[in-house]
């Protein structure tokens, strides 16, 4: 479990294939040194697990499944990452619950930048269309963030100069793809009224 707020941009040193067609990858950061096997980390709002980890950097691996649903595929050497190790009971929950599951990617499609911060407006698949709440949590690159407004299977959020520049954002651009992973809460509510409504007929 997360809570989307970002510890760290680390950086990809190495990026392997593994035989069956999933990838390896070796995340350079300042606190490698004290991770541990079996760790969960958040890289780019993805949960992985450490496998081996040296004084700069740590490994993970991401099997078909991930590579299908995120972006993580599209992760070259030197890429910066949004980094989040796992909440811990004396942690503050100063985002908001996050566990790590990627539902699926969402496309920039404009980035504005304003005189206070910035609008960044993206698009994601249809289906996904009753996820999406205004002034709702959403994570996007494992930050936990606020829908501004929604049009459709588009989404706008408004990001503040600290965020802007203590997260990967600002590396990014339009036609890029980023995770999300809409809010917890909100799925088990959508999930259990499309029940009772098939229940009902």
């Amino acid at each position: 479990m997360f809570t989307g707020i970002v510890q760290e941009i680390g950086e990809v040193k190495a990026k392997r294939s593994l035989n069956g067609g999933g990838l390896e990858f070796d995340i350079r950061c300042s606190f490698a040194s004290t991770c541990h096997e079996d760790e969960s980390i958040a890289i780019n709002g993805v949960c992985h697990t450490v496998t081996a980890f040296e004084d700069e950097f740590f490994t993970v691996q991401s099997v078909e499944e991930t590579l299908r649903k995120t972006s993580i595929g599209d992760l070259e050497a030197s890429s910066p990452v949004n980094l989040e190790r796992s909440l811990t009971l004396q942690t503050g929950i100063e985002g908001h619950l996050v566990q790590g599951h990627v539902d699926t990617t969402g496309t920039i499609i404009n980035i504005e930048e304003e005189k206070t911060g910035w609008l960044l407006t993206l698009e994601y698949p249809n289906e996904y269309e009753n996820m999406i709440v205004g002034r709702g949590s959403i994570t996007v690159e494992g930050i936990s963030l606020t829908v501004a407004r929604e049009e459709g299977n588009q989404f706008t959020l408004a990001i503040i100069p600290y965020t802007w520049e203590h997260t990967n954002l600002h590396h990014k651009k339009v036609g890029d793809k980023l995770n999300l992973e809409f809010d917890v809460i909100g799925k088990y509510v959508v999930k259990y009224l499309s029940k009772i409504g098939r229940d009902s007929l």
